[in-house]
């Protein structure tokens, strides 16, 4: 199982004094150092923790994978085009919101996606869509012509009990199964940490796992560099 860091969360503590450290970009090349397998970022529309001089430093100095993450909006989808990451995942984005809250609505959003994903193509740009284990969803996704989805793994982090936590792997496990029959990669994230992984490595479909703000929460402590090796210990023992 592949591991990527989101480094949005970098940016935030970066921006909540309006300093210019810490830089996700620099924390980005420790992270690759410390053997991630890519860098993800989501660029919002409010610009509310990564900006566009991050975009462009982050694409010109990671050498592993970089996946942008997105809404399907026109201002985004130019900017993406333009830097060429090596994915763009396509996520739901509300101003109000701490973080994204779910999967992207493909089935009521088709034609929006559809034409999205085609102008990313167009620009060697292959397209992830952020999306419930939901197979109607997945379905839709593989329509609408994506490459690969990323199942919210947000239901499963935030499960109260162990019952819970078990149905909601389930529901992952079956999502998972039936993206790869479609011929999707399959991705995971949201609310995974160093506790909940462990159970979740035996989802054999999955094929990577993007993780934020537990690194950095965790980096605080520890440093950059050995969060990420604690996580890699725990995803590939």
């Amino acid at each position: 199982m592949r591991f990527t860091l989101n480094v949005d969360h970098v940016a935030t503590l970066r921006n909540a004094r309006g300093e210019t450290q810490p830089d996700p970009v620099t924390a980005a090349l420790i992270a690759e150092q410390a053997g991630v397998d890519g860098i993800v970022f989501h660029l919002r529309e409010d610009r509310r923790h990564i900006n566009e001089r991050d975009v462009r430093l982050l694409r010109e100095l990671v050498t592993t994978k970089l996946d942008f993450e997105m809404a399907a909006v026109p201002e985004i989808i130019k900017i993406a085009c333009d830097v060429g990451p090596e994915l763009a995942t396509l996520v739901p984005e509300k101003r109000q919101e701490l973080t994204t809250e779910g999967g992207l609505n493909v089935i009521d959003n088709t034609a929006l996606i559809k034409e999205t994903i085609e102008e990313l193509h167009n620009a060697d740009i292959d397209v992830s869509i952020f999306t419930e284990p939901d197979i109607p969803q997945i379905d839709a996704s593989a329509e609408a012509g994506a490459d690969y989805i990323e199942i919210h793994t947000g239901v499963f982090a935030n499960a109260l009990t162990e019952e819970e936590q078990f149905d909601e792997l389930e529901r992952i496990r079956g999502g998972a199964k039936h993206a790869k029959k479609l011929g999707l990669g399959v991705n995971a994230g949201h609310g995974l940490n160093y506790q909940n992984i462990k159970i979740f490595r035996e989802l054999e479909d999955i094929d990577e796992v993007s993780i934020g703000h537990a690194i950095i929460a965790r980096a605080v402590v520890v440093g950059i560099d050995q969060a990420v090796k604690e996580m890699i210990r725990l995803i590939r023992s």
